[in-house]
């Protein structure tokens, strides 16, 4: 298992990079920033820093709601009924420790790089996975056959997604030990994020289209490249034709290339949609209270919201577990795609 915790490392820190970048780059259309001009163009470091901190008002129910589920430059500890209370605000932070403004233009596109509610929790999910692996060592007694404490519980979960999700979807025993580490790195790193999501002030990055979006484009990316490992170059844009006459090639390589781009795209909205569906349902439920303003209906909407909470737990577990079979399976079909290709061969 030691050699499974360092390619595992590996793995998380490249999926770590690659979900982290269309986080920041995210950061500046889910995130827009109020202190640019009419013109567009970004506010300076002085502007920023001149703006009053204290911008609290009294909130209603959606407004709270959407300033839980979408992302912004800030992290905080927050009223249920007002906005942040402690907060820290990185674009703030940020002028003051660098006096950069995090916004950079390319093409008269502006970027903005500011870290966000989202990439700080993504950060910390990655935080915990990586002492995670670090400190979980095996029994240090050699005597000692049966592992106990953590390590028995990561034990049992490196074991069940080697065994029970790739070696199961993907048909070729190294192919699929292969692949064994980034699927491990997705299944704690998503349920990570989750959890994180399901705790007081908290927020689940994979809430976040984009964080979503950077972990199905890691999936696609290995998906064309077991593709490519099984049948080639020439085997590989051989599928994109369909087997269909050259006639029909116009029509049929446009479908098989959409095709290869629906894969990523049912996992990034699957994911994201589960998420933030369960943050906005519970909400929802409390917010009943101050919308009817009574009493009375407090038993109901948190007993309501209560059982919600508890789903989105199973649901936590759940979408870490199907992001990372569908992976598996993407993976295995381009896999066999390519003993597919020497069956048929020998058959003829």
């Amino acid at each position: 298992m030691t050699s499974v915790h360092s390619q595992t490392l590996l793995a998380f820190v490249l999926a770590l990079c690659a979900s982290l970048l269309p986080a920041s780059l995210h950061a500046a259309s889910a995130a827009a920033d109020p202190d640019a001009s009419a013109s567009g163009t970004p506010a300076t470091c002085e502007q920023i820093l001149a703006q009053s901190a204290d911008a609290s008002h009294e909130a209603d129910v959606s407004e709270v709601i959407l300033h839980h589920v979408m992302d912004a430059p800030t992290v905080g500890i927050e009223s249920p009924v007002s906005h942040a209370d402690l907060s820290l605000d990185f674009k703030r932070l940020q002028c003051r420790l660098t006096g950069w403004n995090g916004v950079v233009s390319i093409g008269g596109t502006h970027i903005d790089l500011t870290p966000t509610k989202h990439t700080f929790w993504l950060w910390i999910a990655g935080l915990l996975l990586v002492l995670l692996f670090v400190f979980v060592r095996p029994p240090k007694k050699t005597g000692s056959l049966v592992p106990r404490g953590l390590y028995n519980l990561i034990e049992m979960l490196v074991l069940f997604v080697r065994d029970e999700i790739a070696r199961k979807n993907i048909a070729d025993p190294k192919e699929a030990d292969r692949y064994t580490p980034y699927l491990l790195t997705a299944f704690f790193f998503i349920l990570v994020m989750n959890f994180l999501g399901l705790m007081p002030y908290g927020a689940s990055a994979t809430s976040n289209v984009s964080v979503t979006l950077g972990l199905a484009l890691l999936t696609f990316i290995l998906t064309q490249i077991a593709t490519i490992r099984s049948t080639g170059f020439v085997g590989y844009f051989k599928h994109l034709t369909g087997g269909v006459h050259w006639l029909l090639w116009p029509i049929m390589i446009p479908v098989e290339v959409l095709g290869l781009f629906t894969k990523p795209f049912a996992l990034t909205i699957r994911l994201f949609a589960n998420l933030v569906a369960g943050h906005i349902v519970i909400f929802s439920l409390l917010g009943l209270i101050f919308i009817l303003g009574s009493v009375f209906v407090a038993p109901v909407s948190v007993l309501f919201a209560g059982a919600i909470y508890v789903l989105e737990i199973f649901v936590a577990c759940l979408q870490a577990y199907i992001f990372t079979v569908l992976s598996a399976l993407f993976i295995g079909l381009g896999v066999a795609s390519g003993h597919h290709d020497h069956d048929h061969e020998d058959a003829h």
